[in-house]
C-alpha cells in the first residue's frame, strides 16, 4: 500500500549492454534480474523494506546529488528496455515489461515535475520513522545484527535530516504537510524508546554503548528537526495543497494504471453512489421493521425519506460499540472468525503466513485508521502486521464516541475483512508466491485496495455474522465511503471542494461520523489520487468477477476464480483480465 523512496547513493555506469545473440525472453530476464539486483541502493530503507539486507547499515541519500543520480538510473533503464522488443516477449514477460516501463516513466515525472522532496516533509518523517522501525519490527536476522544496524542508521540520521532542511522549499509546503509532519516527527524517537532502548542487553558492552551514543545523537538531531519545522518552516508553509487539474490526471493515470479517464471515473462514482444508497435503503427499511413491526413504507420514497430510515438502520448498529481500550484484541478475535468462515465456505484459499494486529507506529499515524504491513517480496515467511491507530488522548468525550460510533462492532469486522481476512493479508500472501520478483515490486495499489473493498462485499453476499442486516449495512456504509473517497478525490483537487462541502458529502452523503470525516479531509489534503484506488480497484474487481463467471459458466465455483485471480500476483486488474481470458496485454 505504501511505495517505499528509492533514492539513488551509488553513481552508475551509463552504458548499454550488449546483448548479443541473447532471445528476447532472455534480454528480458537478463534486465529484470540486474534491475532487481541494482534499484536497491536507490534507497537502503527502501530495501529494508523490500527484504533486501545488503544495505541494511546504510541510509537514504536525499540530495541534489542523489536526485540527479536516480534520474540518470531511470533513463538508463528506458534506454535499455527500448532496445528490447516487447511483442518477441512471452505473455507473462510482457506484463512485466510493461508494468516497468510504467513505473520507470511514473517515477521520473514524480521526481522531476512533481517534486515531492520540494513540498512534502512527510516524505522524510516518513523516510526516517521506516529506517529504523524496518529494522526492529521484523526478525529476518539477529537482534544483535539487527540493532547493530539501527546504530547505523541513528548514526547518519542527523545528515539525512540536513538534507532534507535543504531539498525542502518552506513557500512550496502546503500547511496541512507541515502540520503532519510536526506530528509524526517525534516518531522516530517513540521507536528508539519502545522497541530498541528494551532490548540493549541483548548487545555486548562495547555495541550497547556505541547505540547508546546513536540513540543520544539522533535524539538530538530529531528535536533540532522538530524545532525548525515549527518555527522555520510552518510559518512559511502557505502554499496551496490542491493538485490542480494536470497534476492530478497525470498523477491519476500513473496511480491507476487504467483505462479510466478522471471524467470516466466521476461518472462511475455518481452512479455507484445512486445505486448503493439505494441497497442501504433496502436493507434499513429490514432493520427498522424489526423493530417496528407495524410499520409501512411509501411505494415512491422521496430522498429525505430514505436519508431518515438509512440513518435509522445505523442507528442500531451503533448501539454495538468497542470499547476504547479493547479494539485490537477485537481485531485479533475477527480475523480468527472470518478466517473460519472463508474456510468453511470455501471461498479462496486461506495461507499460513503468520499475522499480528499492532499499534500503529507514531511516525505513520495522523493519516489513515489502519493499515496492512505486509513483509517485503524477498522476505518470506516474515510476519504481516495489521496496524490499528490507537484513539488520541487529546481527544473529548464527544470526539471519542463519534469514533467509536464510526468503528462500531459491525465496522471494525469489516475494517478487519479489509485489512486481513480475506483482504490485504490473504491477497498479498497469495502474491508473494508469484515468481516474478519485480512484479511484487511493481505491485499495484489499485488491484490490492480495491481487492480489500471486494472482500468486504463478498464476506457478506456470502453470509457473513449470521446474515445479520446491520453487517450488510455497515459494509454498504463502506462501500459508499469508497466512492465518496473518489469523488472527493477530484472535487477537491480539481474543482475547489472546501471543507465544508467535503464534510457534507462524507457526513450526508456517506453517512460517515463527524470524526472519521474529519480525518478523511486531513487525507485528502495530503494525498492525491490515492483515494480513487479503492472505487475503481472494486469496480473493476466486480466487472471482471461477472465476466469471468459468465464465460466459465458451470465451471465457475468462487474458490477457483479466487485462486485463479490472486495467481498472478497484484498487476492492475486489466492485465490479469487478458491472462485468465487469454487476451492481448495491454500496452
Amino acid at each position: 500500500m505504501k511505495r517505499n523512496p528509492f533514492v539513488l547513493i551509488l553513481a552508475v555506469v551509463f552504458c548499454m549492454p550488449v546483448f548479443g545473440s541473447m532471445s528476447s525472453n532472455e534480454q528480458w530476464e537478463e534486465l529484470a534480474a540486474r534491475f532487481i539486483d541494482e534499484m536497491p541502493a536507490l534507497s537502503p530503507v527502501g530495501a529494508t523494506s523490500m527484504g533486501d539486507h545488503r544495505f541494511d547499515g546504510q541510509l537514504d541519500e536525499v540530495s541534489t546529488e542523489a536526485r540527479l543520480n536516480e534520474a540518470g538510473f531511470i533513463r538508463r533503464y528506458q534506454g535499455e528496455m527500448a532496445a528490447i522488443d516487447r511483442e518477441k516477449l512471452d505473455r507473462a514477460q510482457q506484463v512485466d515489461y510493461t508494468l516497468l516501463e510504467h513505473e520507470l516513466a511514473s517515477s521520473l515525472w514524480t521526481l522531476e515535475e512533481l517534486q515531492p522532496w520540494a513540498w512534502n516533509p512527510l516524505t522524510y518523517t516518513q523516510l526516517a520513522g521506516s529506517a529504523i522501525y524496518s529494522l526492529v519490527a521484523r526478525e529476518f536476522a539477529p537482534l544483535p545484527e539487527r540493532l547493530s544496524h539501527v546504530a547505523d542508521r541513528l548514526e547518519r540520521l542527523p545528515r539525512l535530516l540536513e538534507q532534507a532542511r535543504k531539498s525542502l522549499v518552506p513557500e512550496r509546503v502546503p500547511q496541512i504537510h507541515a502540520e503532519t509532519a510536526i506530528r509524526q516527527n517525534s516518531g522516530v524517537i517513540s521507536i528508539m524508546e519502545n522497541l530498541v532502548k528494551p532490548f540493549l542487553s541483548s548487545l555486548d558492552e562495547k555495541e550497547q554503548a556505541r547505540l547508546v551514543t546513536a540513540m543520544e545523537t539522533a535524539t538530538v538531531a530529531v528535536e533540532g528537526h522538530q524545532v525548525w519545522l515549527e518555527t522555520e518552516l510552518l510559518p512559511q508553509a502557505k502554499a496551496d495543497f490542491r493538485a490542480g487539474a494536470d497534476i492530478f490526471d497525470r498523477k491519476l493515470a500513473f496511480s491507476l494504471n487504467t483505462p479510466l479517464s478522471r471524467e470516466q471515473v466521476r461518472d462511475r462514482a455518481q452512479s455507484e453512489f445512486r445505486r448503493i444508497r439505494g441497497e442501504m435503503y433496502e436493507v434499513a427499511k429490514t432493520i427498522y421493521s424489526e423493530k417496528y413491526p407495524m410499520a409501512k413504507f411509501p411505494e415512491e420514497a422521496d430522498d429525505d425519506y430514505k436519508q431518515v430510515i438509512i440513518r435509522a438502520g445505523l442507528e442500531v448498529a451503533y448501539q454495538d460499540l468497542p470499547p476504547r481500550d479493547e479494539i485490537v484484541a477485537m481485531a485479533k478475535a475477527q480475523i480468527d472468525q472470518a478466517t473460519e468462515f472463508v474456510r468453511e465456505h470455501d471461498l479462496v484459499a486461506v495461507p499460513d503466513d503468520p499475522v499480528e494486529v499492532i499499534i500503529m507506529p507514531e511516525f505513520q499515524q495522523g493519516i489513515s485508521v489502519a493499515y496492512c504491513d505486509s513483509p517485503g517480496p524477498l522476505d518470506t515467511g516474515q510476519k504481516t502486521f495489521y496496524a490499528i491507530s490507537p484513539i488520541p488522548e487529546d481527544w473529548n468525550e464527544t470526539q471519542v464516541e463519534s469514533f467509536l460510533r464510526e468503528y462500531n462492532v459491525y465496522s471494525m469486522q469489516d475494517l478487519t475483512i479489509h485489512e486481513a481476512m480475506p483482504g490485504h493479508y490473504l491477497q498479498l500472501a497469495h502474491s508473494g508466491r508469484y515468481p516474478s520478483t519485480l512484479r511484487a515490486v511493481l505491485q499495484s495499489g489499485t488491484f490490492i485496495e480495491g481487492w480489500g473493498v471486494y472482500a468486504e462485499q463478498l464476506m457478506v453476499n456470502s453470509g457473513y455474522n449470521d446474515n445479520d442486516p446491520r453487517q450488510k449495512l455497515i459494509a454498504l456504509k463502506w462501500l459508499i465511503r469508497s466512492v465518496t473517497n473518489a469523488l472527493m478525490d477530484q472535487a477537491i483537487h480539481v474543482d475547489g471542494m472546501s471543507r465544508e462541502e467535503a464534510m457534507e458529502l462524507m457526513v450526508e452523503g456517506g453517512f460517515q461520523e463527524e470524526r472519521e470525516a474529519a480525518m478523511k479531509w486531513v487525507r485528502a489534503q495530503l494525498s492525491v489520487a490515492q483515494l480513487s484506488t479503492y472505487m475503481v480497484g472494486y469496480l473493476e474487481h466486480i466487472d471482471l468477477q461477472a465476466e469471468v463467471e459468465e464465460i466459465w459458466g458451470e465451471d465457475y465455483t468462487a474458490r477457483k476464480y479466487h485462486d485463479t485471480l490472486l495467481s498472478f500476483g497484484s498487476p492492475p486488474v486489466q492485465f490479469v483480465r487478458a491472462l485468465m481470458l487469454d487476451l492481448p496485454i495491454p500496452e
